[in-house]
């Protein structure tokens, strides 16, 4: 069976889990898909080990032929990023700079360290010995919140426009970051476990510095080709070739690809396609990019459930992970209490602020792929499915009550405020400025 039998069992089954979430269960869409996908498989896991549908092994063999890191992260991840970069204010954002690039940086080093701490402690108690570099690049891979669970959560669950900013402003900058930490840890574990500080803060700083001025530069080359033709299908596919293109001259370049395609991103949503489109151009460009989204979306929702099937079933590292939920939890609020309690100083917050960034602070596919990117041995048995029990948690649990946790700390936004992650085509008078000529 070949890769595109795989994706066509893939997007049938999405489109079956899709209807039935649509017609009956009416979650939101990626929660509902995760969850059919997840009791599908533990049901093809009791049937096959009670040895009266062995479908198990078959389907074991159809997941492995799909590497789920490349698929994700050389391949969705570009993709879903520019999508959800492409209807977030720019200006919103800026307003939001320091709370925002702060929780992205100190906030998922803090984290890191903390979560590293708690999983080494708790691993040896329950007498899982995993050395300490393993733990720390656990911490780097759990740490950032997930921007495609993320905002495809927050654009249902009616937070204030500022919140929503620095919620959907995090997500779409902290993988990056996560992953520049998480790859710097990994070089420092083939190093022989010597971590040289210069050596990992001139690689942080390439990776991210790079990925960032890379971004810019082809999303301010693509605004300029945009300006110049009035053809909507052109206009699509320059931005398509933006992300693909875009994506894999970062990886050739060594610098961070999703921070490279989130600044793009950012950059084509805002100057072009105020000033660089017509009103019909955005029309077809957003509906475009929103389709892109929910499909990729379904499909890698319905995959994470699959991807049970091929996770190392040990009942201690099960345990392990659920005994680690609150400590991740509790390393979230702290790092995140620590950046708004220092920007407090200078800005007021709203009631309930960090309880709430805690709670949506949402981890998804990302994190499980990078689990999976460890090297081959016993820390990446444990850690395997650690990382998967945290992340059904998260998504399941904490997405499932993100929208009743916000209604009891912050007031509803009115109905005159702009959604900065809005659905495409309510956003296009966000700046204010009419479209310039082509």
């Amino acid at each position: 069976m070949g890769l595109y039998d795989i994706l066509v069992i893939l997007v049938t089954l999405a489109a079956i889990f899709a209807y039935v979430n649509a017609r009956y269960l009416r979650l939101p869409r990626t929660i509902g898909l995760m969850a059919m996908s997840l009791a599908v498989s533990l049901v093809l896991l009791t049937l096959g080990r009670a040895g009266i549908l062995p479908l198990e092994a078959q389907v074991q063999h159809l997941l492995g032929r799909l590497d789920f890191y490349d698929t994700l992260m050389h391949g969705m991840l570009g993709f879903l990023l520019f999508a959800g970069a492409l209807h977030v204010n720019f200006d919103d954002l800026l307003s939001r700079g320091w709370i925002i690039s702060g929780l992205a940086t100190a906030g998922v080093l803090a984290s890191t360290l903390l979560v590293g701490g708690f999983a080494w402690a708790i691993l040896r108690f329950l007498g899982l010995e995993v050395d300490f570099l393993y733990c720390l690049l656990f911490g780097a891979l759990i740490s950032p919140t997930d921007p495609i669970a993320v905002l495809g959560i927050m654009k249902q669950a009616g937070a204030p426009k500022e919140l929503e900013t620095t919620i959907a402003g995090e997500s779409l900058f902290n993988d990056g970051m996560g992953v520049v930490i998480f790859l710097a840890l990994l070089a420092t574990l083939a190093n022989g476990g010597q971590m040289h500080w210069q050596e990992v803060g001139v690689l942080f700083g390439l990776e991210a510095g790079g990925g960032i001025l890379l971004g810019a530069g082809l999303g301010l080359l693509c605004y300029q080709l945009l300006k110049r033709v009035d053809n909507y299908q052109v206009e699509i596919l320059l931005t398509l070739s933006l992300v693909m293109g875009g994506y894999r001259l970062a990886e050739l370049l060594h610098v961070s690809a999703p921070l490279a395609i989130v600044v793009a991103g950012l950059l084509v949503g805002n100057h072009g396609r105020h000033l660089g489109m017509s009103p019909m151009t955005r029309r077809h460009l957003d509906t475009f990019w929103e389709l892109v989204d929910e499909i990729l979306n379904a499909v890698l929702f319905v995959l994470i459930g699959l991807e049970i099937l091929l996770l190392p079933h040990d009942l201690w590292a099960l345990g392990a992970g659920f005994l680690l939920i609150p400590f991740v939890l509790l390393a979230r609020f702290l790092s995140v209490g620590g950046v708004v309690r220092i920007l407090a100083r200078f800005r007021s917050f709203g009631r309930g602020t960090v309880v709430i960034l805690t709670w949506a602070g949402l981890r998804g596919g990302i994190s499980v792929a990078l689990a999976l990117a460890l090297p081959a041995g016993p820390e990446r048995d444990i850690l395997i499915p650690v990382t998967y029990v945290i992340m059904a948690f998260s998504i399941l649990v904490q997405g499932l009550t993100v929208t009743p946790l916000l209604s009891r700390f912050q007031p509803q936004p009115s109905g005159e405020e702009v959604s900065t992650t809005g659905p495409p085509g309510t956003s296009d008078d966000r700046s204010g400025k009419a479209p310039g000529p082509h």
